[in-house]
This record gives structure tokens, sequence and C-alpha cells, in this order.
């Protein structure tokens, strides 16, 4: 009796000790390594409301509320969630009530005896049954923390989906700003060169100008046109859109009114990348309990090696004859633990192991890239803010000697020393260049948005309200 507990724990043991040893492949890239230096301010987590226009707030509002993409996020957030859930019950005992009732023929060759051997009875059994996996290697406790970990994943995707869709929405909504900008300066343009023809044909009556000049002054009515409609047809584009993000129909463009943005609205613009970069991002973060959920599987995996004790009990009914069923002498009872040792499988746990292993090096290696990306894009818009900045001061010089070139022409014209014909080339680069430089402008504040969604977007781990 004394070899009892040794013939018990030495296969346990030697279970134990057949997990091969595998190792990872693929080591986290160091935050050390990148270079990160320096601070940043924090960035509100409503930081579009800096562009001062409540109809922009409504439009975030609108897609943050109905786009099927966040929808889609929010399934996948409820789905781990339930896969938590559902780990959570395998640690705690379970109970379950069988019953079968049949009429049968009972052997007269096997364990019942005559009378009842050897001929058609009715066999009764109602049992209930309980289980509890005591979980001493820990495999469930681990189970549970890999799907806490993705849980927490999925809440992290549906924060940076979130982020992501309020910055496709803003930077539409600077292109549809760009688009009302270029139209107004088409129509003032097509106002101007309108009241040039009409003076164009008054000279040309007064025999003080010929065709040739009426010819240039309609071309250049009929540049400013075809602008006008370019920017007509891109603020049509840009309103269906907005309505695709906030998953509406083509009632909604009726909606958007003219916008009232203020392009140079306040957003935090670094001179280095900072050092807290990964902390700010949501993706980043949903990649670090990918590798945590990755590495718990590792470990589940591990533990397949390791064998299963469980207690089991039962109580409940069983006889032969209706009549029999319900008597005190039919109940039976019974209790006790319950060994599951694994011994040979043909390489499953094995593979199996070796699959949660390359799984775990996935992980990491999607952590990597994702770092290695945001760290670009900190610094790509950086860099974009900073040279956006220099070339709309060059443009806005650009624009200033093509309108003193106009100035002087025009009065050269008026004076007779010059044709029309000479103010078309000079008339023409001046459209584009102001067209150019209100591209400019919305270029600076896309840019801005661009690195204020690279520095996180506003991003609280503590405070998202997903988790």
């Amino acid at each position: 009796m004394r070899l009892t507990p040794y013939l018990i724990l030495g296969p346990l043991l030697l279970a134990g000790c057949a997990a091969p040893a595998t190792h990872q492949a693929v080591a986290p890239v160091a935050p050390a390594a990148l270079g990160l230096t320096g601070t940043a301010p924090a960035i509100a987590s409503e930081w579009w409301r800096s562009f001062g226009d409540p109809q922009l707030d409504r439009l975030v509002g609108d897609a943050v509320a109905g786009n099927p993409t966040l929808d889609a996020a929010l399934a996948r957030v409820g789905q781990a969630q339930a896969t938590l859930a559902a780990r959570g019950a395998d640690t705690g005992p379970n109970a379950t009530f069988d019953a079968q009732g049949q009429v049968a023929r009972l052997s007269g060759r096997y364990t019942i005896p005559p009378p009842y051997g050897g001929t058609v009875r009715f066999v009764g059994t109602g049992v209930a049954n309980l289980g509890w996996n005591l979980d001493l290697f820990g495999r469930q406790r681990a189970a549970i923390r890999g799907a806490r970990a993705g849980a927490e994943a999925a809440a992290l995707d549906l924060a940076a989906a979130r982020l992501a869709l309020t910055g496709s929405v803003v930077a539409t909504y600077l292109d549809l700003a760009r688009a009302e900008a270029q139209a107004a300066i088409a129509q003032r343009t097509i106002a101007a060169r309108s009241d040039s023809l009409r003076l164009v044909d008054v000279r040309i009556r007064n025999r003080l100008a010929s065709q040739l000049d009426r010819q240039a002054a309609s071309t250049l009515l009929s540049q400013a046109q075809q602008a006008l409609v370019r920017a007509q047809a891109g603020a049509t584009l840009a309103k269906n859109a907005l309505a695709a993000l906030a998953g509406r129909g083509v009632d909604y463009p009726a909606t958007i009114r003219p916008t009232a943005i203020r392009l140079d609205g306040a957003l935090p613009l670094p001179a280095t990348v900072p050092a807290d970069l990964l902390g700010r991002r949501a993706d980043i973060a949903a990649a670090q309990a990918r590798i945590a959920a990755a590495s718990e599987g590792k470990q589940v995996a591990r533990l397949a090696w390791y064998p299963n004790v469980n207690l089991a009990a039962m109580a409940g009914l069983q006889a032969i004859g209706v009549g029999n069923l319900f008597s005190l002498d039919a109940g039976t009872a019974g209790a006790g633990p319950a060994l599951s040792l694994p011994l040979f499988d043909n390489g499953r746990r094995r593979a199996d192991l070796a699959g949660a292993t390359a799984a775990l090096d996935l992980a990491t290696a999607d952590y990597n890239d994702r770092v290695v990306g945001a760290v670009r894009e900190a610094a790509d818009g950086i860099a974009q803010v900073a040279a956006v900045a220099a070339e709309r001061q060059r443009q806005a010089e650009v624009v200033r000697g093509y309108r003193e070139t106009g100035r002087l022409n025009a009065i050269r014209v008026s004076s007779g020393l010059d044709s029309r014909l000479d103010l078309v080339d000079n008339d023409i680069r001046t459209l584009d260049a102001e067209q150019a430089d209100a591209n400019l402008a919305v270029d600076a504040a896309q840019a801005r948005v661009r690195l204020a969604l690279a520095l996180g977007g506003g991003f609280d781990a503590s405070q998202d309200p997903a988790r």
C-alpha cells in the first residue's frame, strides 16, 4: 500500500518531463533601439474640435455611431469577451443530469442472472453528474489569461479603428473645404474675367481692340469655368465619401452645409518623435496584447503534456422494471478522482506546441512591424508639417508676384502698350498659383491631422471605454 503514491506520482513526473523544449525565434524590438527622444504635448481625445467647426463635430459623431467597420470591430470585442467567459466556465464545477429508459432483452449469459436474465425488461436510469477539473498544472488558468489578453486586443483594435475612422472623416472634410476654397477662387476669377470680356467687346466696338484680344479673354474665362466645374465635382465626391463614412445613404450629402473650418486650428507639433510614442498608440497596445495571448497559448500547448486530474461524483436511480425505478434500493451514488494521462498521440501535441510557438513568433513579428511603422509615421508627420509650412511661405510669395505682374500688365494694356493677348500666360499662372495656395493651406491642416494620429490621436488606455 505504501507504493501507491509513487505509482501515481511517477507517471505524472514522467509526463511533465516529456514536453519538448521550444524556443521563440523572433524577439520584440527594444524601444531603446528606436532612437526615440524628447517629449510631445498630450493630444486631446476630441482633437478635431480645435478646427472650430460644429458641423465637423456632428459628422464625426455620426461616423462613430453608424460606420459598419466599427460595428464589425465591436462584434469582435463581444466575440472575444464570450470566449473569455467560456474559458472561465471551465475552471468551476459542472453538473449534468442524464436520464434514459428503454425496453431491452437482457442476456441470459451475462452479468444479470435469472429471473431477469434472458427476459425482456424495462431498464431505466436517472443520474446527476458532477465534474470539476482541478487544474493542478494551470492549463485552464493559462487559457483564461490568453482569452483575457485576446479580449483586450479586440478592445484595443476597436479603439484604433475609431481613431482611424475619425482621421478619415476629418481628412475628407478638409478635402471638402479644399474644394470649396477652389470653387470660391474660380468664381471670383470668373467674375473678373467676365468683366474683362465685356470690356474687350466694348473696345472692339470702338475699334480699340481686335478679335485676338477677345479670344484671349474668352480663353481665360473658359479656364476659370473649368476650374469651377472641377471644384464642384470634388465637393460632391467629398460629401459622398462623408456619407459612406457615416454609414448613410444618398440623402445624407444634402445635410452637409458649407464648411466653417479654421484650417490653422491648433494641434501639437513636436520637433522630434517622443520617447513615449509606443505607449500612445492603440494599435501598438493591441499588438502587445496579442503577444501576451500567444504566449499563454504556447503555455496551454506545453501543459497539454501534463495529466488532467478531475473530481467526479454521481447520484441517481438505476433499476430494471418501471416499478423498481422509484424504490429506495434503486438509489446509486459514487465519487472519486479521475486521471487522464496522455501517453501517445502520434505527434499531435508536439505539432500543437510547434504551432503555438510559431503563433507567438508571428504575433511578435507583427508587433515589431507596427512599431517600426509607427515610428516612421511620426517621423514623416513631423517632416511633412515642417515641409508644408515652408512651402506655404514660398507659395504665398509666388501668388503675390503673379498678382503684381498682372496688375502691371493691366496698366500697360489699358495704356495701349501691350495687347490683352500678352496677359493670357500670366493670368493662367495666377489662377493656378492661387489654387495651389489654397491646396497647401489644406495640406498643412491634413499634415497636422496625420501627425496627431501618428502620435496616438489622444488614445488613453486607462480611460478608453471599449476596454
